[in-house]
């Protein structure tokens, strides 16, 4: 119910209008249900010289209705205030949050503050003078003053704290820095810095940036703390529980770096509207006896939780999150550790959107590397042989969909296919004999072999084309696996996965002096160019941000209600087809991340025609051209112009 208070007003009506609109509104709003959604009872406050004062109410009942709709409309989100769509100077938009925010309010709020960048007429409509400098900024010139302060931090966690401050405070500063810098900040924002972050995170922390769901939220309470956040129209959850944190092993609830992280980079580099990601972590306790000693750690104090207490709670989650949320919004697990991991996704892809990065998103981008490796050293997918070391769920993950593109290009049965794909685990090579006594993810990569306890034994025997590491382990691609795969290959493949860079398996500069330069190289974590007998090599990164963010842009885009294998397919060609020439001269098999958004915007229109494709998009009629409808729906973190 909405209520005018002063007759020298303008029709209430006018102060709900809005200039533009997101993904499937058609028109701006014209009504004030965002607001009531958001509390029962909030004041709002128009500028001088005609004060206006309307008051929105509803009750308990109304509250839960509206979530009813979102959940009915299939958690569909859209921005009705125009507030993420792309800037129109002719259409200046109203400030929204829980009110009209104005005064100290408004530059504390880091949805809709510019600090210095308000104008001068924006500082008279919104109660801001005296409370700023006088000087009026520009949002580059913001921009230009905070990568030089990030220059002077010689310590890489003094950046991240730094980033996550302005995030707290500004957030399309951060945004519109992160993206103009990609390259120099993803390694602060996510790995390896993050890693660091998460192992401080007590230490580090200031203000929630996500949700926390413990053991002491079962039984009925999930869904009240779902309630709790902000936002009704979410369209991602990066979601953790800390037991296997990159190559880190169990941070417990400091595992919310991750999702954070993550969802920076959906935002970032895929455009989903920073309104709509939710970062969770689920706290089930921790088994590192570190942080239950540590004073400075925020999770609940006990071992970890396991078993039907552990998978109760998950059920519940994800009950929860589908009531509230609805089918549509995309669930990604993040960083769980093996055993749970892949049941969680068997459990819930068929009642679920749900995705895996560290299995399928992973997969993705190092199948595109190993597309665009083709194009250097020749030959197909089916010609080349695979060895592994890692049999988790990275390395489980990326050969079977080798073994599914494999099968797609060649009309073999998986089963044939997956005898081009070897692994080495803890024991050894995984092998018939061992079959009984391995995981139920690890036998389908059990072939006929003598048994072999080595990575040097095994790359001997098998004498693979390729060699991909996700042990986690540091320093285990030794000269003598090195020089051997060099022995028997003129260009051999070597990606050396695990993060963050002092867990990789091997350097870059350690991959181009044992091969005399002759290595297709890529790795997990960034590493800096190397110089070899007169050659420059810049080694390309197998970063899953190549791949997730557009991946959950097309996901969104086309309303999909559940992940298909063929979705993460398209999305590994689509990348590969980006690796030019120029890349391959420069020692790498991946493009720049200075093109990331115009990549992602590709592989969001790729992903959304194989959902169109196979049935699973629910957003109709289908756009013409989907890479043009997946730019424009992608977040602007330009400034918006305050009436």
């Amino acid at each position: 119910m909405l209520s005018a208070r002063t007759a020298t007003a303008p029709p209430a009506a006018s102060l709900w209008k809005r200039g533009g609109g997101d993904v499937g509104s058609g028109s701006g709003c014209t009504s004030c249900m965002e607001v009531r959604r958001r509390a029962a009872s909030v004041t709002v406050r128009a500028a001088p010289p005609k004060r206006v004062e309307a008051v929105a109410m509803e009750s308990a009942a109304e509250t839960a209705q509206s979530e009813k709709e979102v959940a009915a409309a299939g958690g569909a989100a859209e921005d009705k205030y125009g507030e993420d769509s792309p800037p129109e100077e002719e259409l200046p938009v109203t400030p929204w949050a829980f009110s009209v925010a104005s005064g100290y309010t408004l530059l504390r709020d880091p949805h809709h503050n510019k600090g210095l960048a308000f104008s001068e007429k924006e500082r008279a409509a919104h109660y801001l003078r005296g409370l700023l400098p006088p000087a009026v900024v520009s949002q580059e010139l913001q921009v230009k003053k905070i990568m030089h302060d990030l220059r002077q931090y010689k310590v890489p966690l003094q950046r991240y704290v730094a980033m996550m401050d302005l995030q707290e405070r500004n957030e399309r500063l951060f945004y519109k820095l992160l993206i103009d810098n990609v390259e120099e900040l993803l390694p602060v924002v996510y790995t390896p810095t993050v890693g660091e972050a998460c192992q401080k995170y007590g230490s580090i922390f200031r203000r929630p940036q996500g949700l926390y769901v413990s053991l002491r939220d079962k039984y009925g309470k999930v869904l009240e703390v779902l309630r709790n956040w902000p936002e009704r129209n979410i369209q991602v959850i990066v979601v953790t529980d800390g037991e296997r944190i990159l190559g880190l092993g169990d941070l417990g609830c400091q595992g919310m770096g991750i999702p954070v992280g993550k969802l920076s980079l959906y935002t970032a580099l895929g455009g989903v509207r920073p309104s709509a990601c939710l970062p969770i972590t689920i706290d089930v306790g921790t088994n590192n006896e570190k942080l239950l000693n540590d004073e400075f750690y925020i999770g609940i104090r006990q071992r970890r939780a396991t078993g039907e207490e552990y998978h109760e709670l998950m059920e519940e989650f994800m009950d929860a999150v589908k009531h509230i949320y609805g089918e549509k919004v995309l669930i990604q697990f993040e960083d769980f550790a093996n055993h749970n991991a892949f049941d969680l996704l068997a459990k819930y892809s068929k009642s679920h959107l749900v995705f895996n990065d560290d299995i399928q998103g992973t997969a993705s981008v190092v199948l595109a590397g190993l597309l665009s490796s083709l194009k250097v050293v020749g030959g197909t997918l089916a010609e080349h042989t695979y060895l592994f070391l890692g049999a988790g769920e990275a390395g489980t993950g990326i050969a079977e969909l080798i073994a599914l593109e494999i099968s797609k290009q060649t009309n073999a049965p998986i089963e044939e296919c997956r005898k081009k794909i070897w692994l080495v685990d803890s024991k050894g090579l995984i092998v018939n004999s061992r079959k009984d006594s391995l995981q139920p993810f690890k036998k389908s990569w059990a072939h006929e072999h003598e048994p072999l306890t080595t990575l040097l034994d095994a790359v001997e025997s098998i004498k693979p084309t390729v060699l991909i590491g996700t042990s986690g382990v540091g320093r285990t691609f030794t000269k003598e696996v090195v020089e051997a795969m060099a022995s028997f290959n003129e260009r051999p493949i070597i990606f050396s996965l695990s993060n963050p860079t002092s867990h990789s398996e091997c350097t870059a500069e350690e991959a181009y002096n044992w091969t005399q330069g002759r290595a297709v190289f890529a790795s997990g974590s960034p590493f800096d160019p190397v110089e070899y007998n007169g050659k420059t090599y810049v080694p390309g990164q197998s970063n899953n941000a190549y791949i997730f963010p557009g991946f959950g842009l097309g996901v969104v885009i086309s309303g999909a209600t559940r992940v298909h294998e063929d979705m993460l397919l398209a999305a590994s060609e689509t990348l590969a087809e980006q690796a030019t020439q120029e890349n391959f001269d420069k020692g790498s098999i991946f493009p720049p991340f200075t093109n990331i958004r115009k990549i992602s915007a590709q592989i969001a229109a790729s992903v959304a025609a194989k959902a169109y494709e196979l049935g699973l998009a629910t957003r109709l009629p289908r756009p013409r051209d989907l890479e043009k409808y997946a730019e424009s729906c992608m977040y602007t973190p330009i400034y918006r112009s305050y009436r």
